[in-house]
């Protein structure tokens, strides 16, 4: 069997300015992707939720080596940001936790999780 990770980033933030367009979000998903030198398979995928309770903005964009997705709940301030990056490859986590800069975050918590055989988990980010 080839030498492959299994890293899984999963994070919870709060933030002041969210995404709240899909053309926004497809834009950051992009950039996500660049900035931790992956590579799209497909989408990137958006849409605007509007069923209460749920409204916000969620996307998601196949790679090479797994996916990304990203839901944000708009509605109130701070605004919830869920976001799952998952990848057969190395990335850098902190790269992820940057990209939410533009949304102003208050707070990020993130779980880092090596999927390979233990399940090791890490972190925790203050804004």
């Amino acid at each position: 069997m080839p030498n492959v990770v299994h890293k899984h980033m999963v994070m919870r933030a709060e933030v002041n300015h969210p995404l709240i367009t899909p053309k926004e979000t497809k834009k950051w998903l992009r950039d996500l992707v660049k900035k931790i030198d992956m590579k799209i398979l497909g989408g990137p995928y958006s849409s605007y939720v509007t069923k209460e309770g749920n409204r916000g903005v969620t996307g998601m964009v196949m790679i090479e080596t797994s996916h990304i997705a990203i839901h944000i709940w708009d509605e109130e301030r701070p605004a919830l940001v869920q976001c799952d990056v998952y990848s057969c490859a190395d990335f850098g986590h902190v790269e992820v936790i940057q990209s939410l800069g533009p949304m102003d975050p208050v707070k990020i918590n993130y779980l880092l999780l090596d999927r390979e055989e233990n399940m090791k988990w890490s972190g925790s980010w203050q804004w």
